[in-house]
């Protein structure tokens, strides 16, 4: 193709376009129709300069031109309260759903690494002598120490937005540093299960432990769950990196990427439930069991809103990612 020739044959209708795109005041309805039809040609254009002759000046121009026209003639979708309500009621619950053969793996080992690192810390003085100074641990762990007052210290509210950000900035790291071959969301649950272990170690140890369970378990089984998937999130997001399946690991990442960028939105507002627990009820004057139950309503509401809402929506063939209309193409791949 002889590029000189062709951009004289189609300068004046680039112009033209230039032209409709820049006019300050709403198109006729001939001039309409004449954008869509300079689009498409131009569009087309766009193809075969690229295919024959790659020209850097003139397919930069026409991309503009292109994308320009595009959103003059398909215009700027907004979100609005239907896409946050599809959202909570399908989109997000369908990401979580979707993602469970990785959160919940995640959730039992990290439970059971917890359990063995309190046991082995609780059965090994040695071990509990090397943590901190026998006047230290005694401290932590006596009626009324740090461990049962970490809760009360601070104004309910303010350390419910502290808890929030703390926990929020957790789930964050695992669902971006997944992408990392997925070995930093490992020691980030490596150290949250540590502390986990340390303080059930110690606990035990003083004979305290029911005490320690009274005061986690109410916030902590959202909490840790949300944890749990979202590093189950990061996992799934590394491991996609590495096999991306039969498409294209380009495609693959983007469409992983976008669901783990909507399930950390919604796993703020879950940490959020579990921060107002954390800094209210947890620290109230309401007996164990009526704090470990309201613990347990949580944890059990939202597994059923994962496991109802979302498998609903999953079967319904919502991933959670953007409608197709919404993303870009996908490129065909071979098998």
């Amino acid at each position: 193709m002889d590029l000189d020739v062709f951009v004289m044959t189609h300068r004046a209708e680039w112009d033209r376009l230039d032209h409709l795109l820049r006019r300050g005041r709403r198109l006729t309805g001939a001039e309409a129709d004449e954008l869509v039809a300079l689009y498409q040609r131009t569009a087309t254009h766009l193809s075969l300069v690229q295919s024959s002759a790659p020209d850097p000046m003139i397919t930069g121009r026409l991309t503009q031109l292109v994308a320009r026209a595009r959103s003059t003639v398909t215009g700027t979708r907004r979100a609005g309260w239907r896409d946050a309500a599809h959202f909570l009621t399908a989109g997000f619950p369908a990401a979580i759903y979707g993602s469970r053969h990785w959160w919940v793996p995640t959730a039992v080992l990290s439970t059971l690494l917890a359990a063995i690192i309190g046991w082995w810390i609780g059965t090994h003085p040695e071990v509990q002598s090397a943590i901190a100074a026998p006047g230290e641990l005694r401290e932590l762990t006596r009626p009324g120490g740090e461990y049962e007052t970490y809760y009360s210290s601070h104004p309910a509210a303010s350390f419910a937005a502290q808890v929030w950000t703390n926990n929020a900035q957790a789930a964050a790291m695992c669902l971006v540093l997944g992408a990392f071959l997925c070995l930093p969301v490992l020691w980030i649950l490596f150290l949250n299960m540590a502390n986990l272990g340390i303080g059930i170690g110690l606990m035990s140890s003083a004979g305290r432990l029911d005490t320690f369970l009274g005061l986690v378990l109410p916030h902590g089984l959202l909490e840790l769950t949300a944890v749990f998937v979202a590093a189950g999130t990061g996992l799934r997001l590394g491991w996609t990196l590495i096999d991306p399946g039969p498409q294209s690991r380009r495609t693959a990442m983007a469409q992983q990427g976008r669901a783990a960028l909507g399930m950390a939105m919604g796993l703020a507002l879950v940490l959020f439930v579990a921060g107002v627990i954390e800094g209210f009820v947890t620290p109230s004057g309401l007996p164990t069991w009526a704090r470990i139950t309201i613990g347990i309503v949580a944890e059990l509401a939202f597994l059923t809103y994962v496991y109802v809402l979302g498998r609903r929506a999953a079967l319904a063939g919502d991933v959670g990612d953007l409608d197709a209309s919404e993303r870009s193409a996908d490129l065909p791949t071979a098998a």
